[in-house]
């Protein structure tokens, strides 16, 4: 009994950890620069957030695991609204610790090849966007508008996949 109440306890604990209400930059906060491997559509490029920067603002959504229920409703969300971003010259690049081989197929299948994800294998950019879950090798639910001056503009920290894309949108029409 004791066991099961101390596994409890450390499962209580780990969940806290994970829940996305703390983790977070904050509006106002330089956005950690980054390059990493992405997928588009199947072919494999290499995204810089500065070069991006060049053409507007970015939002860069962390997302715990492709092909999975909610990180695939999120990416064909976000693929059915890419025309509504391109219009205010936002690019959107998704990122995750999945190999970029996976991410080669949840480009083409879920994504439709309308945006880049990106495979952050060793939770680099994980960490610097403090979007760890926990202490697992895995991104949290959290999106961010980047502006293009190099600075977070604008969070949206939900484990709700189905919220991300239409609240990054008012967001987007809000200036911010």
């Amino acid at each position: 009994m004791k066991k099961m109440v101390l596994g409890l306890a450390a499962l209580a604990g780990a969940t806290l950890l994970a829940s996305p209400a703390f983790a977070a930059l904050k509006v106002g906060d330089k956005a950690p620069g980054f390059s990493i491997p992405v997928a588009t559509n199947g072919v494999v490029s290499t995204f810089s957030l500065q070069d991006a920067l060049k053409s507007g603002p970015v939002v860069v959504y962390f997302y715990p695991k492709a092909f999975t229920g909610g990180c695939s409703l999120e990416a064909h969300q976000f693929s059915e609204a890419i025309p509504k971003f391109e219009a205010k010259h936002v690019t959107v690049v998704g990122v995750s610790t999945d190999e970029i081989g996976t991410l080669q197929k949840f480009s083409k299948e879920v994504c439709q090849g309308k945006f880049p994800v990106g495979a952050d294998t060793k939770a680099v950019v994980t960490k610097a966007y403090d979007a760890q879950m926990g202490t697992m090798n895995m991104s949290n639910r959290i999106s961010y508008v980047v502006g293009t001056n190099g600075k977070i503009a604008f969070v949206h920290d939900s484990g709700d996949a189905s919220t991300h894309v239409s609240t990054l949108l008012q967001a987007v029409d809000a200036g911010k």
